[in-house]
C-alpha cells in the first residue's frame, strides 16, 4: 500500500457533495478579499514595523517589505492556481492529496492544524493584552489573577469562546462581523497614515540605507537559527544584508492569506472568487504596510522608533498622545479579525481531513441549519481557548512560521507537478512562468525556514512525529482511498496512483 497513492481531483470535488460533510457557497471575490485582510494586517503592522526598522534596516525597512511582499506573491500565485483548479476546504492539504500523495497531505495538514491553531493562540495574546493597555487609558485595572501574562489569561479565553460561537453560526454571518471590524481596521491604518504625513520630517529618511554594521551577537545554542550554524555567518544590521534581515522578519506580518484558500468550498464562483481573494488582499496589506513604513520612519529618527508599539509610540513622540488610545482601540479590532479567521481555517482543514476519513468522520459533519462543522468548531475552539489563556506562548511563535513556510514550500512545487499530471483541468488563475515561478517560490520559503532556530525546529519535528504516530496507527488503514470508500456523486471508486 503506497503512501504516495493520490486522491484524484475529481474524487476530491465529489466529496463535497456529501449531504453530511457539505458546506453551503456563500462567499463572493469581495467576501474573499475582505477575509484575507481580516486575517493578514494584525499583530504585524502594530509592532514588526517598527522592530524591523530600529533593528535592521532604518528606512529601508519599506524595500524589506517590498521583498517579502515578492516573496508571498509567488506563493501566493501558486495557491491561487490550485484554489482555483480544487475548489474543496483544506487548503495546501487537499492540494498536496491531488499530487504529492496521502502521506505527504497528512504531513502537511498536521502541519496546518499546527500553525493555525498556535497561531490562533499566540494572537488572542496579543489581543488580551491590546485590551489591558486600551481599558488603562480609561483608568480600568484588570485584575492580577486573569490579565495576560497570568496563570490564566481571561480576555484570551473570552475572545476565542466568543468567536467560536460565531463561527458556529454560520460563515456569511461571521464575515459581516469580519467586515465590520476590517474597516474600523483599515480607518486606524489609513489614520496613522494621513495624520503622520503631517509629522514627516524628510531629514529623518536620511541616509536611507544606513551604513552597514555588525550585529548583535550572535545566538548560541538551541537558539541559533540554522542557516547561521550551516554558515558560520553572524547577523549584520542595516545595510544590504539588513535589509534581507528586515525582509525575512516582516516576511511574517503577510502570513494570512493562504488561510483564504480553506474557504474554497464555500465560494460561490471558486474559480474567479479564489485568485481575485488571495492576490487581492495581498495587494491591498502590500500597499499599507509601506505605506505605514514609509510615514512612520518619516515621524522618528529609525534608531529611537519603539520596536513594540511603534505606531502609538511615534505620535506620542511627536506631542500627540491622544492618538494612542485611538490605535490601540484599531489593534483591538484589528486581531479580532485575525483569531476569527486562524479558527475559521483550523476548522476547515481538519473538515477536509475527516471528510476523507484521515480522522474521524463524526468532526466533520455539518449542521443542515448553519452548513457548518459545528461540533468541529466548538471543539476547536474550546483547544484553541485553553492554550491561549493557560500557556505561556513565547518562542512558541516562530512554530506558526515553519508551519506556513513549509506549506508555501508544498503547494510551490506541487504546482508544476498537477500541471504535468492533469493539463486538462480547468484552472481559473494560471502562474505566469511556471515552473520557474513555483520553484523559485519554493527555494525562497526554504531561504526563511532556514533563519528559524534549532529550537524551532526540533519542536516542530517532536510535532510532526506524533502526526506521523497516528497516521500510522489509525489514518493510513482507515483513509478512503485505503477502504475504497465512494464519495456521493462519484461514479467510481476514488482511482489511486500508486508512485514508487
Amino acid at each position: 500500500m503506497s503512501l504516495l497513492r493520490t486522491k484524484t481531483i475529481e474524487a476530491s470535488m465529489a466529496a463535497a457533495d456529501e449531504p453530511d460533510h457539505h458546506l453551503k457557497r456563500r462567499l463572493t471575490a469581495l467576501d474573499l478579499v475582505v477575509f484575507g485582510v481580516g486575517v493578514v494586517i494584525g499583530a504585524g503592522i502594530f509592532t514588526v514595523t517598527g522592530r524591523a526598522a530600529q533593528q535592521y534596516a532604518g528606512p529601508a525597512v519599506i524595500l524589506s517589505f517590498i521583498l517579502a511582499a515578492v516573496v508571498c506573491a509567488f506563493a501566493a500565485m501558486c495557491y491561487a492556481e490550485f484554489a482555483s483548479t480544487v475548489p474543496v476546504s483544506g487548503s495546501a492539504y487537499t492540494f498536496s492529496y491531488a499530487t504529492l500523495g496521502e502521506f505527504i497531505a497528512w504531513v502537511i495538514g498536521w502541519d496546518l492544524v499546527l500553525e493555525l491553531m498556535l497561531g490562533a493562540s499566540v494572537v488572542a495574546q496579543g489581543w488580551s493584552a491590546y485590551v489591558e493597555i486600551l481599558l488603562g487609558r480609561f483608568g480600568i485595572d484588570v485584575p492580577a489573577a486573569v490579565a495576560p501574562g497570568s496563570h490564566f489569561d481571561l480576555g484570551a479565553f473570552l475572545l476565542v469562546a466568543v468567536l467560536a460561537l460565531l463561527v458556529a453560526k454560520g460563515i456569511k454571518e461571521s464575515l459581516r462581523v469580519n467586515l465590520v471590524l476590517v474597516s474600523i481596521k483599515v480607518f486606524i491604518v489609513l489614520f496613522v497614515i494621513v495624520a503622520g504625513i503631517g509629522f514627516v520630517n524628510s531629514e529623518n529618511w536620511s541616509p536611507f540605507i544606513p551604513p552597514s554594521a555588525a550585529g548583535a551577537p550572535a545566538a548560541e545554542g538551541v537558539h541559533a537559527p540554522v542557516l547561521q550554524v550551516i554558515t558560520g555567518m553572524t547577523p549584520a544590521t542595516y545595510g544590504v544584508m539588513g535589509i534581507m534581515s528586515a525582509a525575512a522578519l516582516v516576511f511574517f506580518a503577510y502570513i494570512g492569506f493562504d488561510v483564504v484558500a480553506t474557504t474554497a468550498e464555500e465560494a460561490k464562483n471558486p474559480q474567479r472568487a479564489l485568485p481575485i481573494g488571495i492576490l487581492g488582499s495581498l495587494a491591498i496589506c502590500t500597499v499599507l504596510y509601506v505605506a505605514v513604513a514609509l510615514v512612520i520612519t518619516g515621524m522618528v529618527p529609525f534608531d529611537q522608533i519603539h520596536p513594540q508599539g511603534a505606531l502609538a509610540a511615534a505620535f506620542e513622540q511627536v506631542g500627540q498622545g491622544g492618538y494612542a488610545t485611538l490605535i490601540a482601540a484599531g489593534a483591538v479590532a484589528g486581531l479580532t479579525t485575525v483569531v476569527m479567521t486562524l479558527l475559521i481555517g483550523t476548522t476547515r482543514v481538519v473538515f477536509a481531513m475527516s471528510r476523507d476519513r484521515l480522522l474521524p468522520a463524526g468532526l466533520g459533519v455539518t449542521s443542515p441549519r448553519t452548513g457548518t462543522p459545528v461540533r468541529l468548531t466548538f471543539l476547536a475552539g474550546g483547544v484553541i481557548a485553553l492554550v491561549a489563556s493557560l500557556t505561556p506562548v513565547g518562542r512558541l511563535e516562530e512554530m506558526v512560521n515553519i508551519g506556513t513556510l513549509t506549506a508555501f514550500v508544498l503547494v510551490s512545487l506541487a504546482v508544476p507537478i498537477l500541471r504535468k499530471r492533469r493539463p486538462d483541468l480547468k484552472r481559473g488563475f494560471v502562474v505566469p512562468g511556471s515552473p520557474v515561478i513555483p520553484w523559485l517560490s519554493a527555494a525562497l520559503c526554504t531561504y526563511l525556514i532556514l533563519n528559524l532556530s534549532i529550537e524551532t525546529w526540533i519542536r516542530f519535528v517532536v510535532w510532526m512525529a506524533v502526526g506521523v504516530i497516528i497516521y500510522f496507527a489509525y489514518s493510513r488503514s482507515h483513509s478512503r482511498l485505503a477502504t475504497g470508500e465512494r464519495e456521493a456523486g462519484f461514479a467510481d471508486v476514488p482511482r489511486v496512483l500508486d508512485v514508487d
